[in-house]
């Protein structure tokens, strides 16, 4: 292909990019969207096979088996494990800039040391640091998703650990510099490399551990626009210019994203990456015990919901849990055939991603039009008969707007309180994951429910049904 081809598929395929992102921005024209970023893609991958320069086809059909042996599993998990394999996909981004980054530094370095330019060291380094650090950040984001026993769920702190890491940083940054000033030292290739290599990929670990499972929606995008932005570094190092753009587009909207949730949750950039937000609040003796849960039967609360004009239902991470979108459909089904007005409060963070709820009700085909943003909803819910809470937690906790020393205070919430009658459907007594008793549960007006958001939905839509006698 000649190079005015592969110009021309790059420049078609960077449109498409642009374009697939603002197509997103709306559920009507998000499938558009992904098909499109996914030919930009098919586009940048035909474009650079094309090119003279490569000549070893048996690498690059193996590359492309291997991806599809991968990626295929990957695009068939559950929605409710969409969290988790968005991480993985930040990981391999991550994995594909360092290990461009390092196959060019020792390839220049074999060509002799006036190719490792200035700019391709400080290209070489930025790729290096961020793209490994997102790999193990990632991986490890992943696996807190997960909730596998052998990674953290609580935040790990220690004294004096954000000096650490932050110490920690430095000393790889510091390598780096001096890479950049002298690429062939001897000590380089055997021992500064690689060492710069492990710092930034122990840091990756480092960088998450003190982070909460109530940031997890604000730590993908975070590690979303550090992938983007190690692409953009590859962009330079291999000097492609779709990498550069379609790299600065992910980085660049990534960082949007966080700073959006940051917004959510009233809370600062640097507050979500230090502030170890989800351990265990201690509490004084006296406080140990703020009130007694009202426990309620699917049937009582069938019956309730049976003789409301309104119902919001307020979806949280207990409902993903539970995989439990299919039996709110249904119960908005039952709900819908008496004549009530059924509306689902969404908060920005709610989930373990942006968007979570929103892509869960999607899979059970709730109508768009019925998913209320948490701004608008909350004018509403003063004249609301029942609010019904679905697995979410910090999201409808009252003490984000009247306790000060409360770790969640300022973060703007779905206001449930404000219903006349309260459903909480939760899996156990503990707490969320800002580690602090949600005060709504203490409420004169709610009544928990206690089990798997599943089946106890379950049980409400036979209520509803008519199989336990309610018409």
């Amino acid at each position: 292909m000649s190079f005015s081809f592969v110009e021309l598929f790059y420049l078609v395929a960077t449109a498409l990019f642009v374009f697939s992102l603002h197509w997103m921005n709306d559920p009507k024209t998000a499938r558009r969207g992904v098909i499109a970023a996914a030919v930009a893609m098919l586009l940048g991958i035909v474009a650079t096979w094309a090119q003279p320069f490569v000549v070893n086809h048996g690498w690059m059909l193996l590359a492309v088996a291997a991806g599809v042996l991968i990626g295929w599993p990957l695009s068939r998990v559950s929605l409710t494990a969409a969290p988790q394999r968005t991480a993985l996909s930040h990981a391999f981004g991550g994995l594909a800039a360092g290990l461009v980054g390092t196959a060019k530094y020792y390839l220049w370095l074999s060509e002799g040391p006036e190719e490792l330019t200035t700019f391709r060291m400080i290209a070489i380094i930025a790729e290096v640091i961020l793209g490994f650090l997102t790999f193990t950040g990632s991986l490890f984001a992943a696996g807190k998703l997960q909730e596998l026993s052998w990674v953290p769920q609580r935040p790990v702190t220690y004294p004096g650990q954000n000096v650490f890491n932050i110490g920690f940083l430095l000393v790889a940054i510091g390598i780096g510099a001096w890479l950049v000033i002298a690429p062939a030292d001897p000590l380089a290739p055997t021992v500064l490399f690689p060492a710069m290599i492990g710092i930034a990929l122990v840091f990756g670990i480092l960088l998450i551990i003190p982070i909460g499972g109530a940031d997890m929606p604000t730590v993908i995008a975070i590690l979303n626009s550090y992938a983007g932005l190690a692409a953009v570094a590859m962009g330079y190092v291999l000097e492609n210019k779709l990498l550069i753009t379609a790299g600065a587009l992910d980085g660049t909207s990534g960082l949007i994203l966080s700073i959006i949730m940051c917004k959510a949750m009233n809370r600062s950039y640097m507050n979500v990456l230090f502030g170890a937000f989800g351990s265990v609040q201690p509490k004084a003796p006296e406080d140990a015990e703020q009130g007694v849960y009202k426990g309620d039967t699917p049937e009582s609360a069938a019956q309730i919901m049976d003789q409301a004009d309104s119902v919001v239902i307020i979806p949280g991470y207990g409902m993903a849990v539970a995989q439990a979108q299919h039996k709110v459909r249904e119960l908005y089904d039952q709900l819908k055939k008496r004549n009530i007005t059924v509306k689902f409060a969404i908060h920005p963070v709610a989930g373990r991603m942006p968007g979570h709820m929103n892509v869960l009700l999607a899979e059970a085909d709730v109508p768009y039009s019925d998913l209320i943003e948490m701004e608008e909803i909350n004018g509403e819910l003063g004249q609301t008969d029942v609010a019904l809470v679905v697995g979410a937690n910090d999201v409808v906790n009252p003490a984000a707007a009247t306790d000060e020393s409360s770790p969640i205070y300022g973060m703007p919430i779905i206001e449930a309180e404000k219903a006349r009658t309260i459903f909480a459907i939760k899996r156990s007594r503990n707490p969320g994951f800002a580690g602090i008793d949600n005060g709504l549960y203490f409420n004169d007006k709610t009544w928990m429910l206690f089990g798997d958001a599943k089946v106890v939905i379950g049980d409400l839509v036979k209520e509803l049904s008519g199989e336990s006698g309610i018409h």
